[in-house]
């Protein structure tokens, strides 16, 4: 009995010796996590707090909930939630739909040579910042850019259009640049997904005599189904991030009723303003909005017998 028992116990602290390397980086990771993520959230009771710098967190003036009753009473934090969810919204279907489509029509690609040097030039946008990119929608966008001069050459329109001057071209235009940053970078997962399945069902669908559409459609497409519903569920919950710096760098006056996000309600008062309080509390508010809507959807899937996250 007392061998059996001296041997339980050897075992585990050998596994530890053996592995410490692995245990010191994982544990570096959940200092890292501690640290950063979650020792921070103790600023979240600035929101119940008329919040002054002087006092701090500990010496402030509790006020429950006015920060929350003053941001929906205020019309613009209404109008910027609308924004949000708008961008956020059109942000994920497209993002998400052509990184799809373009991972299938790279996976169907023969020459292999024209492949590489197609998804190498697909994830060179990703490393631009947004700042070089707004700088390239703006000289294409504007009145003498290779978009209207096209549109002119081609008798589309009569005179060159002030694309940053009308609130309907917004929205499009941050969906286009966020496809186009990303769609060869968010491509890659997929076509990770893709080359784990198995080739013998794409042999066996040939013999049944599907074409390279049904094989697409009956092979690749169920095969990566799983990455596609874990991969929704995640940017589901990324819907209020909708951005910040293209809509800081491409807002202007004349289309702030479309522009503003929440992050940059955020700046304006909670830095901008130094109401630190009402800041957070429009931080909460997008943080419960991720979170509920991350548990939605993946009762659905649950419901519908489909990969999800817990």
């Amino acid at each position: 009995m007392h061998l059996a028992t001296e041997s339980r116990w050897n075992i585990p602290w050998k596994e530890i010796k053996r592995q410490r390397v692995l245990l010191i980086w994982t544990a570096i990771i959940v200092i890292y996590g501690i640290v950063f993520y979650y020792l921070p959230l103790a600023g979240w009771a600035m929101a119940f707090e008329d919040y002054k710098p002087k006092d701090g967190i500990f010496h402030s003036a509790f006020i429950g909930l006015k920060k929350f009753e003053m941001l929906f009473s205020d019309k613009t934090f209404i109008r910027v939630i609308r924004n949000t969810l708008a961008m956020g919204v059109l942000n994920l279907v497209a993002s998400f739909v052509m990184a799809i489509i373009f991972a299938i029509l790279l996976n169907e690609m023969i020459a292999q040579g024209y492949k590489k040097i197609v998804q190498t030039i697909s994830y060179l946008p990703h490393f631009l910042s947004w700042i070089i990119v707004t700088g390239i929608l703006h000289d294409a966008l504007s009145g003498s850019g290779i978009v209207n001069e096209l549109l002119v050459k081609f008798n589309l329109i009569a005179s060159p259009i002030n694309f940053f001057a009308h609130t309907n071209y917004f929205w499009p235009i941050v969906a286009f640049a966020n496809v186009w940053k990303e769609t060869g970078w968010n491509a890659i997962i997929y076509l990770a997904a893709i080359t784990a399945i198995d080739p013998n069902l794409y042999e066996a669908a040939m013999i049944d005599g599907a074409g390279r559409w049904l094989k697409i459609k009956h092979v690749t497409i169920p095969g990566i189904r799983p990455t596609i519903i874990i991969l929704l569920l995640i940017n589901v919950g990324n819907i209020l991030n909708a951005g910040f710096e293209i809509q800081y760098l491409l807002g202007n006056g004349l289309i702030q009723s479309v522009s503003q996000t929440i992050d940059i309600y955020v700046l304006k008062w909670g830095i901008s303003q130094g109401d630190y309080a009402l800041g957070t509390a429009a931080g909460i508010f997008k943080s419960l909005v991720s979170i509920i809507l991350i548990v939605i959807v993946n009762q659905i899937a649950k419901h519908n017998d489909q990969e999800r996250l817990f």
